[in-house]
């Protein structure tokens, strides 16, 4: 039986898709040593997990690493179904004036095309506490 695993997938603003070879590239630059074995789910039906940030943030680095913890956490909550995209907001204008004073923001894709933003985690909570929520939060548009 093939393990699931969450991609972690870093995407410029003019790239919306990626090659499974982008991604363990990209997963190799990250540390994280598997990401691309999926289960049977089809790629549309995986729930999708938005973070906007932007380098040199150090927020956004911390919530980073708790959200590849979460990722790693094996629990009745667990995030084996859900991408990550990573969106630095110094590529695109738009992210840029909409979150430049608000990051790391989280947010889920809906079924309908639309982001809904997930209130932010202090930066104190733990792994268990922010997978917990986040499950919470993507399971809203089942």
């Amino acid at each position: 039986m093939a393990a699931t695993v969450a991609a972690i997938v870093l995407l410029p603003a003019t790239r919306r898709t990626s090659s499974a070879s982008t991604i363990i590239n990209i997963s190799r630059k990250l540390n994280i040593t598997s990401c691309c074995n999926y289960s049977s789910s089809s790629p549309s039906s995986r729930k999708q997990l938005i973070l906007y940030s932007k380098p040199g943030c150090c927020l956004c680095d911390g919530l980073k690493e708790k959200l590849h913890s979460a990722f790693s956490l094996s629990s009745s909550n667990s995030l084996n179904d859900v991408d990550l995209q990573i969106r630095d907001i110094t590529t695109n204008p738009d992210w840029e004036k909409a979150y430049q004073y608000e990051i790391p923001v989280l947010t889920t894709l809906r079924s309908d095309g639309t982001e809904e933003v997930i209130p932010r985690f202090s930066p104190r909570a733990g792994v268990d506490h922010i997978q917990s929520k986040l499950a919470a939060a993507l399971s809203r548009d089942d």
